[in-house]
């Protein structure tokens, strides 16, 4: 029981270490992930619609 009290004291004196991100950081990295999400399924429905188009030209 003495192992899992230390346990968690070490765990939340970690967390008292850590830097956590601002409300900005948090808003300009959401930003990038929206982005750059947006971007990859634009290419990726394009290289599909390619795709069908030259499967469709073959057959």
């Amino acid at each position: 029981m003495g192992k899992i009290v230390q346990f968690f004291k070490e765990s939340v004196a970690e967390l008292k270490k850590v830097v956590w991100p601002g409300k900005d950081d948090v808003v300009s990295s959401v930003k990038v992930v929206l982005i750059s999400t947006l971007v990859v399924a634009v290419v990726l429905g394009l290289l599909d619609l390619l795709f069908v188009t030259g499967m469709n030209l073959i057959f």
